[in-house]
């Protein structure tokens, strides 16, 4: 394991294996103390690491939001099982809601330096805003929310921890900004299509990737339109 990949003192990591271009290497689970965050899918493989992190001592568990690769196995684990909203308390955790991802989703801060992100912030790539399920206008207000804390390390819910949150929340937020500023340039042009648009604001996205970016391109319109910034003809 690399050094930038070491666990914080305190936390266990065990990932599960499903691997996808979503969930990259596979959706981590974690395990403080007696506390599992995000017991991921029920692959009863994955469910016996966790226990064993644990030492079968389960005392609770925690979800940053109910999407089935983050929180099928919950009720596995003969646990009660915690969703707390903003600011309210699950055992060792603190709740921040960071919705945009999802409705639902929220951070949880654990001795105030470490951050369980959930989908909210990946470890590598970026994060997957679907439109109407998302919301990229209500996300960006998260990660500047995130962005205000002094953190330590974020621990996310696929990929390896991010030892200087203040750099990955500052990407994130440039990289929206960025996406949205070629976008306006494309609709400035007059490009009204998606795949116009796509071949403009989008022109990195491997093509693997193209109905991912897609939808992508519909959560940025959503947040034009809701602004009032969307010129007529635009294809939706």
């Amino acid at each position: 394991m690399h050094d930038f990949d070491r666990d914080p003192e305190g936390v266990a990591r065990v990932r599960a294996a499903n691997p996808s271009a979503l969930t990259l290497d596979g959706t981590n689970t974690y395990v403080v103390g007696g506390w599992v965050v995000d017991p991921g899918p029920a692959d009863d493989e994955h469910l016996a690491a966790v226990r064993a992190a644990a030492s079968d001592r389960i005392e609770g568990v925690v979800l940053t939001h109910g999407h089935a690769d983050h929180a099928e196995g919950a009720d596995r684990l003969n646990a009660p099982v915690h969703r707390p909203g903003d600011g309210e308390d699950a055992g060792p955790f603190r709740a921040i809601a960071t919705p945009g991802h999802s409705e639902d989703s929220v951070c949880l801060v654990w001795n105030e330096r470490v951050c369980f992100t959930g989908d909210t912030v990946l470890g590598s790539g970026s994060v997957f805003i679907a439109p109407g399920e998302g919301s990229l206008s209500a996300y960006l207000q998260s990660l500047r929310r995130l962005r205000s804390l002094e953190l330590e390390v974020l621990c996310p819910g696929h990929g390896p921890y991010v030892w200087d949150p203040a750099a990955k929340l500052d990407e994130y937020i440039d990289h929206r900004l960025d996406r949205e500023r070629r976008l306006i340039e494309a609709l400035d042009a007059g490009l009204r299509t998606q795949d116009e648009l796509l071949d403009a604001a989008w022109a990195d996205a491997p093509a693997e990737l193209r109905y991912f970016a897609g939808l992508s391109l519909a959560s940025h319109l959503e947040k034009l339109a809701e602004e009032g910034r969307l010129p007529e003809g635009v294809e939706r």
